[in-house]
């Protein structure tokens, strides 16, 4: 059961700007954000809950970027603030070393979004317009096995989404896009 903190998207975005200042750190929130609500829609899932969770999910990142903080710091800043058990679980299900169990639809579709998210966010930047609504699922997978192209990401993250989902990886590819597209002008794509 969710509580009303949860569901406060302004509440939940004030938490989002106190610790996070990057401007790449904040678009890949909001990016992050637009793919998981796209899916909490599809699915007649809570959006707004859902779309909570995907806000905060690196919010902690930027003053704790260490795999011994993140996402372990924004896990308790949230308990303290009274945020539940299960949306704190949520977050932290999308770090692979925090070995919390992806037993959620929503756990999956975060996982599965993160990584993503980014590698889309960087191909629309090599586009010759650097916008989005450019982007295509070749064009993504053509990306995919560069490894020189946004390195940090991880390809296998996103395959690895793409079947927690059971859909295919070009399915997957398509609908984040058109998430993303939808809000283009907040991701400034």
């Amino acid at each position: 059961m969710s509580n009303q903190k949860e569901l406060d998207r302004e509440y939940c975005h004030s938490i989002l700007t106190e610790f996070t200042k990057s401007e790449s750190l904040l678009k890949h929130a909001y990016a992050v954000e637009a793919c998981v609500k796209a899916y909490a829609i599809k699915n007649n899932e809570n959006v707004e809950y859902w779309s909570n969770v995907a806000l905060l999910h690196d919010f902690d990142y930027e003053k704790f970027p260490t795999v011994e903080e993140h996402p372990y710091k924004g896990a308790e800043i949230l308990k303290e603030r009274g945020f539940g058990q299960d949306f704190i679980d949520a977050i932290m299900s999308h770090a692979t070393y925090t070995n919390i169990p992806r037993d959620t639809l929503l756990k999956k579709v975060l996982f599965a979004c993160d990584e993503l998210a980014g590698f889309i966010t960087s191909v629309t930047y090599v586009r010759p317009n650097k916008t989005i609504t450019e982007v295509q699922v070749k064009s993504v997978k053509k990306k995919m096995k560069d490894k020189g192209f946004s390195r940090a990401v991880s390809r296998e993250e996103i395959i690895e989404g793409a079947e927690l989902l059971g859909i295919t990886l070009e399915e997957h590819i398509q609908f984040c896009i058109e998430a993303m597209i939808i809000e283009k002008d907040r991701l400034g794509l």
